[in-house]
């Protein structure tokens, strides 16, 4: 017959089916249908393939091909069977259950008929139950919800299973359906927090990967809505609408592209709710935050290599204004819109968002202007707040987009404007003009007035004024200005011993509850400066950590600088000398910044809770955390684990947890300094422990990331130290790294001339070989990799013989390996079995067996011809001895082995 024979091709299709050669008998019947004319042999041709699907576990297909014979013969008990097994995969269990009620009707006596019936017909009942019960809890629980007898305790178990059940697709399915929606309106306007809260987070939970059921949501209570619950003062409510709002446009945005008309429009409808917050007096401060906090998380693209960037541009045209408004508040002034003390920084991190997002000089040119008018319009020299406002809105672009700040600030007449504003008797007007003079001293400025002027401007206003809240601002402007030494100790502005006085006198203003958070943070600041001096810094630390979170990076600043974790300029003495004698200036370090001092700091911070500190400080709003702060807190980290004694301290404190967003997110330099850091911990901490939960899977990328090449040794060895740990404590795991593309990585480093990152690489890869893809990865290449394997065997070193004899006694057990290339295999494997290590010798024992255990008799063959069986009678008939034990064990399985196989003649091992 020819190719085109159905007939013919069925059979060779059932050929390769008999042999397990499924996909060769997919293509068989595939081509056997498109010729077949005769629809009783296409049935059946459909009934087979159906069976190659099944196999395959493509369940639809089966169920559709066992579909197509039974319409030909209703009564096709195969077909009628496949198909119940491919339905039952899909989850359509009452139609499984009708086609094997079918097959048991047309065949009462088969008992695989009769057991799925039975097994199915439990598991439908199961089903209907679990359902009803939770549309009768749905309904229970808004039962005691809505009831205003029920005592407090009662509702509030209710209002937390709601939430808990709607986390789940078939609990927000059934309260969506049980008319949710309104009822958790009702529980919104009753107006208790409690309840409040409640009904918000179970709408997150219904919003949650769900786009058509969020869209519903988003219709029937009102975007406008969400925006006045989102309004109230209250901290929990502003956070937990804001997530709701997070939820939403989530499942609007996440996911398929193409359908992305209407959500588009609603997403745009959010954004234009959202600006209208942000300058409304109806919102509190709490709202504001949560505004802007969603505005800065969602207007600028996540990725530049998206080319879209129109909601950043739909933002500054609709809402750049709103956003300077809250920048220019004056708190001391009556009649301001509602802020927290965060408020404007949240600002100022959103307009440096927007800035950053504008893709080339129009775009930005157009935001310049944008804010140029808007201080123009403000300035009025006849009235004084308008003008302050003016002015604070430019701290506030100093804060965020400093270019755009500091081109206002050389603009005509707006610095001299600040010198009066320092003169005024108004203390409010010297405030603000102290903070913008503060913000415009910075290395980068144009304003050199500022530079030659600012300290005896500041001085002056230190010295008349009475007022503490001033004080402290200029202290921090001279700090400022005077600090362009850093670290180095022979460019003091101030006085031998002043800056300790400074420092003191800060301290004392943090410790006072009497001055207001935001004066606290200036005096922070103050010290952040001051910290720069090696003696401050050791005052500083045994005074206990803020916890305010505007000044995180201060703070920030303060712990890098007592930690000495910024990047040094190395210092060579030589240059010192040469330096010396030609009169150049020298960075001297300060005696107390000499590594010793640094230890002893680091573990006084330790002691004091620190880690506690960072972790709540990485926790804190996204918006306060700018990628610089996150750079500081990665150092600090990378500080603090440099002792290994001391990891275990910062996994207690949930440092581990706290350093995979430090490593995911933020500058290049500050996401390596928090993967070593996580390499660091990862190494000698119980994963589980040290990242809880599925966080550890999030740990396995910024440790792959250091194994690149770009980075330095140290870095390669102790990545490979965590990857290490982490593939020997789960499979999961081991496929997350393998997933990550590691393998040709660790591959590299096990050929690395370094000895100690050889190693470390070969005993990862012993940690990984277990792993079923590891294994395919070292079957396919004609054994290439298995031989530079065995070569590692013969190497001198035996922590790097265990771990290659390991992974070497592993592979073999799993798939058989000649190494027949390897002109040195037999030389290695007997030099394995001999070694004086009972480790090595164990495991190179484990190999022999397993390759008699092969179906490769020839290599059966040469393995007991060679020398090996001498070696294997001799450790096989030596006494017992627990130190060597498990390599006796294995000589003796290998002897009895080869006598099965007939290789050699039985003798008495000793019992």
């Amino acid at each position: 017959g020819t190719m085109g024979d159905p007939v013919q091709l069925k059979d060779e299709g059932n050929k390769y089916f008999q042999a397990g050669d499924i996909d060769k008998a997919i293509d068989c019947y595939t081509k056997a249908i498109k010729v077949c004319k005769d629809k009783k042999v296409l049935a059946v041709i459909h009934r087979n393939r159906s069976a190659c699907y099944l196999k395959k576990e493509n369940y639809s297909n089966a169920a559709s091909d066992a579909t197509k014979a039974i319409d030909v013969d209703a009564a096709d008990i195969k077909a009628l069977y496949r198909r119940c097994q491919a339905l039952e995969k899909l989850g359509k269990l009452d139609m499984a259950f009708k086609d094997v009620q079918r097959c048991a009707t047309l065949e009462p006596k088969n008992k695989t008929f009769l057991e799925t019936l039975r097994r199915l017909g439990a598991e439908i009942q199961t089903k209907l139950k679990t359902t009803f019960s939770t549309d009768s809890r749905v309904q229970n629980m808004f039962e005691i919800l809505l009831d205003d007898e029920v005592d407090k305790d009662k509702k509030e178990k209710a209002a937390n299973n709601l939430v808990v059940l709607s986390r789940e697709e078939a609990g927000a399915e059934r309260i969506f359906e049980n008319n949710g929606v309104p009822l958790l309106l009702n529980m919104i306007e009753k107006g208790k927090p409690e309840m409040i809260l409640a009904a918000i987070r179970t709408l997150s939970g219904m919003c949650t990967g769900h786009k058509a059921r969020a869209m519903a949501i988003v219709h029937m209570v009102g975007v406008d809505k969400l925006c006045s619950i989102m309004a109230v003062d209250n901290e929990e409510i502003a956070l937990a609408t804001c997530n709701l709002f997070q939820c939403i446009y989530d499942s609007f945005t996440g996911g398929d592209k193409r359908e992305f008309g209407k959500e588009e429009a609603v997403v745009l409808a959010i954004l234009l709710s959202l600006l209208e917050m942000v300058g409304s007096k109806k919102v509190s401060g709490h709202g504001r935050d949560q505004a802007l906090n969603l505005l800065s998380k969602n207007v600028p693209r996540k990725d530049k290599r998206n080319t879209d960037n129109s909601r950043s541009l739909f933002t500054i045209d609709h809402g750049l204004k709103k956003i300077l408004k809250v920048c220019g508040q004056v708190p001391e002034l009556p009649d301001q819109l509602p802020l927290t003390e965060n408020t404007q920084l949240i600002a100022s991190v959103l307009l440096n968002k927007i800035y950053d997002d504008l893709k080339c000089d129009p775009e930005r040119d157009n935001f310049r202007d944008i804010c140029d008018q808007y201080i123009k319009s403000k300035i009025d020299p006849n009235d004084m707040d308008k003008t302050i406002h003016a002015i604070n809105t430019i701290s506030g672009l100093l804060q965020g987009p400093f270019d755009v700040g500091n081109a206002l600030v050389g603009h005509q007449g707006i610095m001299e404007m600040m010198v009066a504003l320092c003169g005024s008797e108004r203390e409010v007007d010297q405030m603000v003009a102290v903070e913008a003079l503060i913000h415009s001293s910075s290395k980068m400025s144009r304003a050199s007035f500022i530079i030659t002027n600012g300290v005896s401007l500041l001085k002056e206003i230190y010295k008349k004024t009475k007022n503490e809240k001033i004080k402290i601002r200029a202290l921090v402007g001279l700090c400022k200005l005077g600090s362009a030494g850093g670290d180095d100790y022979s460019m003091r502005q101030f006085a031998e011993g002043s800056t300790e006085k400074l420092a003191k006198q800060c301290r004392k203003w943090l410790c006072n509850p009497q001055i207001d958070t935001k004066t606290r943070k200036w005096a922070i600041e103050g010290l952040a400066y001051l910290t720069n001096d090696a003696d401050v810094k050791d005052d500083f630390v045994e005074d206990e950590p803020s916890k305010d979170k505007t000044i995180l990076y201060s703070v920030a600043c303060t712990l890098v600088n007592c930690t000495n974790s910024y990047d040094k300029k190395e210092i060579i003495p030589e240059l010192v000398q040469l330096a010396k004698f030609s009169k150049q200036h020298v960075p001297e370090q300060h005696p107390k910044d000499k590594k010793d001092f640094i230890e002893k700091r680091v573990k006084r911070l330790l002691k004091a809770g620190v880690t506690s500190a960072l972790a709540v400080m990485v926790k804190a709003d996204n918006s306060i955390l700018t990628d610089q702060t996150k750079e500081m807190l990665a150092r600090v980290f990378l500080a603090l684990s440099e002792d290994p004694k001391d990891r275990g301290t910062i996994v207690a404190q949930g440092g581990g947890k706290a350093l995979i967003p430090l490593a995911l997110e933020g500058t290049d330099v500050g996401k390596v300094k928090a993967s070593h850091a996580i390499a660091k911990i990862a190494a000698i901490s119980n994963p589980e422990i040290a990242f809880p939960g599925e966080r550890v899977y999030e740990v396995i990328r910024p440790l792959v990331s250091l194994l690149s090449t770009d980075r330095d040794g140290i870095q390669n060895f102790e990545a490979l130290r965590g990857l290490t740990n982490l593939a020997g404590f789960s499979e999961k795991l081991r496929v997350k790294i393998v997933k990550e593309k590691a393998l040709p990585e660790i591959e590299n480093y096990m050929f690395e001339e370094h000895d100690e990152i050889r190693q470390a690489a070969t005993e990862c890869m012993c940690n990984l070989v277990t792993c079923k893809e590891v294994q395919e990865r070292y079957m396919e290449d004609g054994n290439d990799k298995l031989k530079l394997l065995v070569l590692l065997c013969g190497e001198d070193d035996e922590s790097l013989q265990i771990a290659a004899a390991g992974a070497v006694a592993m592979l073999t057990s799993k798939l058989l390996i000649s190494f027949k290339q390897t002109a040195q295999w037999l030389e290695i494997l007997q030099r394995l079995c001999l070694h004086p290590n009972p480790h090595i010798a164990h495991r190179g024992i484990v190999t022999v067996f397993n390759m008699l255990n092969s179906d490769d008799t020839e290599l059966a063959k040469k393995l007991i011809e060679s020398e090996l069986l001498e070696i294997l009678s001799v450790i096989g008939k030596a006494d017992d001895n627990p130190k060597r034990q498990d390599a006796i064990n294995a000589a003796r399985t290998c002897l009895v082995k080869a006598m099965d196989l007939g290789l050699i003649k039985p003798f008495t091992c000793p019992s």
